[in-house]
């Protein structure tokens, strides 16, 4: 327990402030709906959240998101998947080991697997909750995310305030 002197030399406790948490959203903007972290990261950010809370567009991801995850105890990762569900599919799972995390959609993409093995390898692994939008196919060159993928958006803000607390 933290605590602090009040005037007159009283001690009153005081509520730590709390952990910082990343919220990382991940993808290729360049991909139509396998860009939908990096969509989610912009709706996000219009929004107001606590001064705890720090959102990063990790576009891509690859090695350069190494630092963030090993110098943070909580994150919130956002990506998309292709795992079958029909898509637009909001999911949502606390990742304890790399396997658990969807393997890379693009063929030459360094994966969220290959990210969390390296760091795994640096010490503990953050607590981590991945949130993920299904989606069906890659699209090279489109921006846009498709009605399904888009209509996801306000869930996945909703399941990231739930989470924050």
């Amino acid at each position: 327990m933290v605590v602090s002197l009040h005037p007159g030399g009283q001690a009153a406790p005081v509520a730590p402030a709390p952990a910082e948490v990343l919220v990382l959203c991940v993808g290729n903007l360049l991909v139509g709906d396998e860009g939908v972290g990096v969509h989610a990261f912009r709706a996000l950010e219009r929004e107001t959240w606590p001064p705890h809370v720090r959102l990063v567009d990790g576009g891509t991801g690859g090695f350069h998101l190494l630092d963030l995850l090993c110098s943070h105890a909580r994150i919130i990762l956002i990506d998309a998947t292709r795992d079958g569900a029909p898509p637009g599919t909001v999911a949502q799972f606390r990742a304890r080991v790399a396997a658990d995390f969807p393997p890379a959609l693009g063929a030459h993409d360094i994966g969220l697997r290959d990210l969390i093995t390296a760091a795994a390898l640096l010490g503990p692994l953050p607590e981590i909750d991945v949130i993920t939008v299904s989606i069906a196919e890659l699209k090279p060159m489109t921006l846009e995310l498709s009605a399904s993928v888009a209509a996801a958006l306000p869930e996945v803000s909703r399941r990231v305030r739930t989470l924050v607390g």
